[in-house]
């Protein structure tokens, strides 16, 4: 039984994230999809480009309520786990990791949906809905931080890539001050970041060669 949560807590969500929000609005919209329009990438950025606020902003809510829907999910299941197999302490070990579980696939289920070929978002908006969950002040202060990186530079990329540096940063000190060392939701905190920076690799190539446009760009790559 103790296999089938734990198969729960990485599957669900996984289908979760694979739930693209912008690929289904853009289809619902003019029936194209929004991977064959601007950067190609299926996310909030391009949404808010192709076709407007209005459209950007529901893509962005939906997509930070699936890392909202996925940290819960593994809430629940740790208490489920908790009331039903409690005198395992192998469980009783794991299940308080289970939302940081559920956390890692809802944003690789968004980055590589099952529903749309395997190609997905980059997963900011996912992993701010998580990271809200998980710890709603390290969220805020990582989403202000991201914020005003975006809104002096204008390059959603750079603030989207430094968000996983100041999360890590930020929960970390958390963890010195608050709530003491974890080194497991340490390693979590490296691997959410990893997954951030790493889908935002040819973003920084062209940071780093000065070639990446700005918010509002007509051209621009999210």
């Amino acid at each position: 039984m103790i296999i089938a949560v734990i198969l729960a807590v990485c599957i669900i969500p996984y289908l979760i994230g694979s739930i693209n929000s912008s690929i289904l609005i853009s289809k619902a919209v003019n029936g194209k999809d929004i991977r064959s329009s601007g950067s190609g990438n299926a996310g909030t950025t391009n949404m808010l480009r192709v076709y407007g606020k209005k459209l950007a902003a529901v893509t962005l809510v939906i997509d930070v309520l699936k890392g909202v829907a996925a940290v819960l999910l593994g809430m629940f299941l740790q208490w489920l786990a908790g009331r039903y197999f409690a005198p395992d302490g192998a469980v009783a070990a794991v299940s308080p990791y289970f939302k940081y579980i559920g956390a890692i696939f809802v944003v690789v289920g968004h980055d590589a949906p099952v529903f749309f070929g395997f190609k997905g978002g980059k997963g900011v908006a996912t992993s701010l809905g998580c990271a809200l969950m998980l710890n709603w002040q390290v969220g805020l202060i990582v989403a202000a931080a991201a914020l005003l990186v975006m809104a002096v530079t204008r390059y959603v990329s750079l603030g989207s890539v430094l968000s996983a540096v100041f999360y890590l940063a930020v929960d970390t000190a958390y963890m010195a001050v608050v709530s003491g060392f974890d080194v497991y939701r340490l390693i979590f905190d490296i691997l959410f970041g990893a997954i951030l920076v790493y889908k935002h690799k040819e973003n920084i190539k062209r940071l780093l060669s000065g070639t990446e446009n700005k918010l509002g760009h007509k051209k621009e790559k999210e």
